[in-house]
């Protein structure tokens, strides 16, 4: 038979890092050996199995006597996907048969893989239309459901389904060329991005990608221009990008030498300039005009564009998680001179890693008051009551959705 796409051999292997190993997409190297048009097919088709995975199991279990372990399973997951979302027949089920032959550990089930896969491909993509929306694991849908209701979670789920456009954020003006939908907060929103590094702008360094509501921490620190401004944990650094485009002297802290790396190739990139300094925060030492703490968090609010982390790990780091951005929060207050502005922020849906942190905060700290949000891009519906904004994956569902964030900014006295 003939070689399987490249693409789908390595969506399988993705799907076994996250669904195996239970390993977070972003941890692989698998993707660097593949040319740029199959790196981003891969990517693609493991988040759209990770996507509806709820709806291809239920897909393949009446054609199962007993779900196959592992490996196997991931090839029915990743036929049966692209089978019920519109792929042709011949090539997915040709592929999957020979991804199976060729492991040592799945060449046996190769003829099942056949067989499965053509039932799929008849009766597939009728059942797949029926099938509710999937939803989140019950360890994360009950305190979401606590905290913003079912119907909010219900809003969620679809949003998550759906997946994200892509977001950019411009340098400067908007390259000739870029296609997109520029959203009321100034990103740049993209449908069908294709393979982003060949998008007009890319090599001149105009725009970096950012999700629109990754975007506006910084613009709640207000002008930055000429301040010594430290980014307390910067990778992937669109943050640091957006404070030296905007005249900051900046700091890029960050515990991870590699993560800062990427930060200075988009930094070469764009043409701009910050400081880079890899160590822990808790124990970073200076005195800055202005602070931005996108503190580390569950990053629960950006499960549409990452689905693999509700299948990573099930909440149970999360407590120590709370606790770790008590403590950074705290140190960052400071290192914050006099008069100066602190954003706090994390992309988590859970109000432990956004609202109450602040409100416990301004307890701790005599002195410390939240600085009101005031731009016209902000909706009534994201201001919490603390004073801080809250997005969630279903606000500006009509425009394809924002990642869930929560950001407020605060002050001494």
């Amino acid at each position: 038979m003939a070689d399987p796409s490249p693409a789908r051999l390595a969506a399988v292997d993705l799907l076994d890092m996250v669904l195996v190993q239970h390993r977070p997409l972003s941890e692989t190297d698998r993707l660097d050996r593949l040319a740029a048009p199959d790196r981003a097919a891969a990517q693609r088709l493991a988040t759209e199995v990770l996507r509806g995975l709820e709806r291809a199991d239920r897909v393949l279990k009446p054609h199962l006597r007993k779900a196959p372990a592992g490996r196997v399973m991931n090839i029915l997951r990743l036929g049966a996907t692209e089978l019920c979302t519109g792929g042709a027949a011949h090539g997915v089920v040709s592929d999957c048969v020979e991804i199976a032959a060729r492991g040592k550990r799945t060449q046996g089930a190769k003829g099942l893989a056949n067989a499965v896969l053509r039932k799929v491909a008849e009766s597939g993509p009728a059942d797949w239309a029926k099938l509710r929306v999937p939803r989140l694991p019950k360890w994360l849908r009950a305190p979401l459901a606590e905290a913003w209701g079912p119907q909010a979670v219900a809003a969620m789920e679809r949003a998550h389904f759906d997946g994200a456009p892509v977001d950019l954020t411009l340098k400067g003006d908007l390259p000739e060329g870029l296609p997109g939908e520029l959203l009321p907060t100034g990103s740049v929103r993209l449908r069908d991005a294709g393979q982003v590094s060949a998008l007009p702008g890319f090599s001149d360094g105009a725009w970096w990608v950012q999700d629109a509501a990754a975007a506006l921490p910084v613009k709640l620190l207000g002008e930055v221009a000429g301040l010594d401004v430290l980014d307390m944990c910067a990778a992937p650094g669109g943050k640091t990008l957006q404070l030296a485009a905007r005249g900051a002297r900046v700091t890029a802290l960050d515990i991870s030498e590699a993560r800062l790396a990427r930060v200075r190739e988009n930094l070469d990139r764009c043409g701009l300039e910050a400081e880079l300094v890899a160590g822990d925060a808790l124990e970073h030492r200076g005195q800055y005009d202005a602070i931005l703490l996108d503190a580390p968090c569950s990053a629960t609010g950006t499960i549409r564009r990452h689905p693999d982390l509700p299948h990573v790990h099930m909440g149970e780091k999360i407590s120590e998680l709370i606790g770790l951005q008590g403590w950074m929060l705290d140190h960052a207050l400071s290192l914050l001179k006099p008069g100066g502005r602190l954003v706090y922020a994390t992309c988590s849906l859970l109000p432990d890693e956004g609202e109450c942190q602040i409100e416990e905060a301004l307890e701790r700290h005599p002195g410390l008051r939240v600085v009101p949000a005031e731009a016209d891009w902000i909706e009534p519906a994201w201001r919490s009551e603390e004073g801080g904004l809250r997005l969630r994956p279903d606000f500006w569902a009509e425009r394809g959705g924002l990642d869930g964030f929560y950001m407020a900014c605060v002050a001494k006295g």
